[in-house]
């Protein structure tokens, strides 16, 4: 914002000045108001371009902050699902050792509760 104000200003001042010297200059009103004409035109021209310049890198400054966004979440969501699967694995294997564990204390009591049923026949 601020090169774009200077260089406004500057446009700004340089017409400011250029009107000031045409006007103090010995020529006819004609004359006069063609070359103001001419150089308002030229300046227009000279703030148009500049303008798109300012633009096309506020563009680009842009478009590359984005591009950087996004592999910065695709980094992070990549990150993210590695956590989830590592997690889900562990999460996995517990439930496997558990399940073994209770499948053998089942059957610990179940021979158990047969021995004592067999005991007091």
């Amino acid at each position: 914002m601020a090169k774009a104000n200077v260089v406004l200003g500057a446009i700004f001042g340089a017409a400011a000045g250029f009107v000031a010297g045409v006007l103090t200059a010995p020529k006819s009103g004609k004359e006069t108001r063609a070359e103001l004409k001419q150089k308002a035109d030229e300046k227009k021209n000279e703030a148009i371009a500049k303008g798109k310049e300012i633009s096309n890198d506020v563009r680009n400054k842009v478009g590359n902050a984005a591009e950087d966004v996004v592999e910065k979440a695709e980094r992070v969501a990549s990150q993210a699902a590695d956590k989830f699967v590592g997690a889900t694995e562990k999460a996995s294997d517990v439930v496997v050792d558990r399940t073994k564990e209770l499948k053998a204390r089942s059957s610990g009591i179940a021979k158990d509760a047969r021995s004592a049923i067999n005991k007091n026949k």
